[in-house]
C-alpha cells in the first residue's frame, strides 16, 4: 500500500483540501509580570524545513544546521568553543551521550563524533533519520522514517536490535524521536499507539492506546502520536493528533487517565500540571493526576506554537515569528514576551537550569534566555 505523509506545519490540513489556514493572531500589548533576557546568542546554519534540536553536553551546547556544520557554544558565555563539519547534510539536530556527539542524515546514516569533532564511526540505516539519536547504557537509539527504531552499539555503531511496526496509509510527518529512560525506550506511533521497549534488546515491554482512529475518511482517521512522550515519575504521558492526551503507568502501561485534546506540538509537565499545545495553538494546563482542565490560553491562534516547557512558576513556548512567550503557571496569562530573529521556533525550548532555557530557530539562531 502506498504511504502518504502529511506535513505538520501550517498546511497540515489545508494541503489536503480541508480546513483553510487562518492568519496568525496579532500579538497585543501585555502587562509583564516577569522579564525575559537574552543571555547570549549564536548562529549555526539554517534548519530549512526541519525542526532542529540543540543539546547540552556538559558545559557545551551543541547545535547543527542542515548543511552539517556543528558548533559547540560555551554554556555560560555563548562563546564558540568547538566547530566541525559532518561533511553531509543532516536532519533532526544533535544527539549526545556516552561521550559522543551524534547526527542523523536524510539518507539514513548515523554519524558519531568525539566532543572535538573527530569521527568515530558511521552506520547506514534503512531510511531518513528524522530526530536526534539518543544514547544511554552503551546503546544508541535511532528512529527512522520507515517506522523503525534501531539500537546500535555505542562503540562501533553496529546494529544490536530493530523494532518495526507497520505504517498506516496516511500519517503525519513528525520529527519526534524517542525518550530513553531507566532502561526503557518510549516512543509514539501512527494509529495512536505508545510503546515501551527494553533498551538492552529492543523487546517490547508494553503497548498502550493513546487514541483510536475515528471518522469516515482516511484523513479523519489519522490519530498519530507526533511528539515526544514525557516521563514524569512513575507515569508516562503522550498526546495524539485528532485524539487524546493520556497518561499511563510507566512500568505496566495501564491507563491512568485520558482527556480529549488533539495535539501535534506536544506536552510538558511540572510538579502539579501537564501542559499541552493543542491543534488550535492554545496552551492548556491539565491536572497531572486526573486530566481535569485548569486553564487555557487561546490568544496565540495560528502561530504554530511549540510544545510547552515548564520552568519554575512559568510555561515557555515559541512561535512561527520567532517570539518567545512566557505564561503564568497559575492562570495562563502572559507574563513576558521577547523576540529572537524573526524565524520560526518549531523545536521545543530546552531547560538549561531552573531559570534559563535554550531555543534554536529555523534560521539557525541559538538563544540562551533567562527568566527574571
Amino acid at each position: 500500500m502506498r504511504s502518504f505523509v502529511l506535513s505538520v506545519g501550517l498546511a497540515l490540513l489545508a494541503g489536503c483540501g480541508s480546513t483553510p489556514v487562518h492568519p496568525p493572531a496579532e500579538l497585543t500589548e501585555i502587562q509583564p509580570t516577569a522579564t525575559l533576557k537574552i543571555l547570549w546568542q549564536g548562529s549555526v546554519g539554517s534548519a530549512e524545513k526541519s525542526s532542529f534540536f540543540p543539546q547540552a553536553f556538559g558545559n557545551v551546547i551543541y547545535a547543527v544546521g542542515a548543511d552539517g556544520s556543528v558548533t559547540g557554544f560555551d554554556k555560560a558565555s555563548g562563546r564558540p568553543t568547538v566547530s566541525f563539519d559532518a561533511d553531509e547534510r543532516v536532519s533532526g539536530g544533535v544527539g549526545v551521550g556516552g561521550g559522543l556527539v551524534l547526527l542523523g542524515t536524510p539518507k539514513g546514516r548515523v554519524l558519531a563524533f568525539e566532543r572535538e569533532g573527530k569521527p568515530v564511526w558511521q552506520t547506514q540505516l534503512s531510511s531518513e533519520v528524522l530526530a536526534p539519536p539518543e544514547a544511554q547504557e552503551g546503546i544508541v537509539v535511532v528512529r527512522t522514517g520507515d517506522g523503525r527504531i534501531h539500537g546500535l552499539d555505542i562503540a562501533t555503531g553496529k546494529g544490536k536490535w530493530i523494532y518495526q511496526r507497520a505504517t498506516p496509509a496516511l500519517t503525519v510527518r513528525t520529527h519526534a524521536g524517542v525518550v530513553v529512560r531507566q532502561g526503557g525506550v518510549f516512543a509514539g506511533f501512527p494509529g495512536g499507539r505508545l510503546v515501551a521497549l527494553a533498551l538492552a534488546n529492543g523487546n517490547i515491554g508494553w503497548e498502550a492506546v493513546v487514541a483510536l482512529p475515528r471518522g469516515t475518511t482516511e484523513l479523519e482517521r489519522v490519530a498519530d502520536v507526533t511528539s515526544l512522550p514525557v516521563i514524569d515519575g512513575q507515569q508516562v504521558c503522550a498526546a495524539a493528533f485528532q485524539g487524546r492526551v493520556a497518561c499511563f503507568d510507566a512500568f505496566r502501561g495501564t491507563l491512568l487517565w485520558a482527556r480529549d485534546v488533539s495535539s501535534v506540538a506536544g506536552i510538558g509537565t511540572d510538579a502539579r500540571y501537564l501542559y499541552v499545545t493543542d491543534d488550535k495553538n492554545a496552551v492548556q494546563a491539565l491536572d497531572k493526576t486526573s486530566g481535569a482542565g485548569i486553564w487555557r490560553q487561546d490568544k496565540l491562534a495560528g502561530r504554530n506554537v511549540s510544545a510547552p516547557l515548564a520552568l519554575g512558576r512559568h510555561v515557555v513556548v515559541g512561535d512561527l515569528e520567532g517570539y518567545v512567550h512566557l505564561l503564568s503557571r497559575e492562570d495562563g496569562s502572559f507574563a513576558a514576551r521577547i523576540d529572537t530573529d524573526g524565524s520560526a521556533i518549531s523545536a521545543p525550548p530546552i531547560a538549561l537550569d531552573a531559570t534559563s532555557f535554550l531555543i534554536q530557530t529555523r534560521r539557525g539562531g541559538v538563544f540562551a534566555i533567562s527568566v527574571q
